[in-house]
């Protein structure tokens, strides 16, 4: 719709798109760089304990082991471990009237971010790939076809995500989110897939797996391959998951 496609935001992501063409020759502006870390010499300093850790704190171990994973196990991942990720990641945990509230925060509850998946190897599970529908908690099957190759090259032929179990895509239905809040409606659908990002990330380490998020990909690309409507939905973000060497995950009971 032109109203959409009038927005800044909405403008801005399809101005910074990557596409092969192109990406080689894309002149980056000459911004300096700062020191990684803010300082404020002259502010009065509180030290933090560094005797925090508290047993109850499950969560803990988790986050010291995460790290982004490129090398993958060639094993499959469980149907039921597949889903705990979803779940993790956006499954609903609540309602209150017209509202399903999920795992992951979103502006206003309005939830723009759709999960696709590549999947690659999951038992019980052809490859292929497959829309989350988060209402009904099940997979749409978009294909027949393995897909995990066509995915890593769309990912700037990144081959580890060939490697991977599955591949999470995320895109935006911008106008889910920008009819509220207009331009600055942007802002609020990328933290969203942050929140997404992270929580799957999370997940993956307490099943003994390991994750890496994507965000380098030829935009259209992988729109075709998912064929989105590209006046309304984008990629935004997505992430690689497959089994850890060595790791020893958490049983999964669903």
């Amino acid at each position: 719709m032109p109203e959409l496609e009038e927005c800044s935001g909405y403008n801005y992501l399809r101005e910074t798109a990557y596409n092969r063409a192109t990406i080689k020759t894309i002149k980056r502006p000459a911004i300096a760089q700062v020191p990684a870390f803010k300082k404020y010499p002259e502010a009065e300093k509180v030290e933090l304990p560094r005797n925090w850790r508290l047993s109850e704190a499950r969560i803990t171990p988790l986050l010291q082991n995460r790290r982004s994973l490129r090398r993958y196990l060639m094993e499959p991942i469980k149907l039921e471990e597949l889903a705990f990720l979803l779940w993790a990641s956006q499954g609903i945990t609540a309602k209150s009237g017209a509202y399903s509230f999920r795992t992951a925060p979103s502006g206003g509850a309005l939830y723009p971010v759709e999960t696709y998946l590549s999947a690659n190897f999951v038992e019980g599970l052809p490859p292929g790939l497959y829309h989350f529908d988060v209402e009904n908690f099940s997979l749409d099957r978009l294909n027949n076809e393995d897909s995990a190759a066509a995915v890593a090259a769309a990912c700037l032929d990144q081959k580890f995500m060939a490697q991977a179990a599955v591949s999470f895509l995320w895109s935006s239905v911008f106008r889910r989110c920008m009819t509220k809040y207009g331009n600055r409606g942007m802002r609020y659908v990328l933290l969203d897939a942050g929140h997404i990002c992270q929580n799957l990330l999370m997940a993956a380490e307490a099943i003994g797996c390991g994750g890496c998020p994507v965000a380098a990909f030829y935009d259209d690309e992988v729109n075709s391959l998912l064929q989105l409507d590209l006046g309304e939905e984008s990629i935004l973000y997505a992430a690689a998951v497959g089994k850890k060497e060595g790791a020893k995950g958490a049983q999964c009971n669903l």
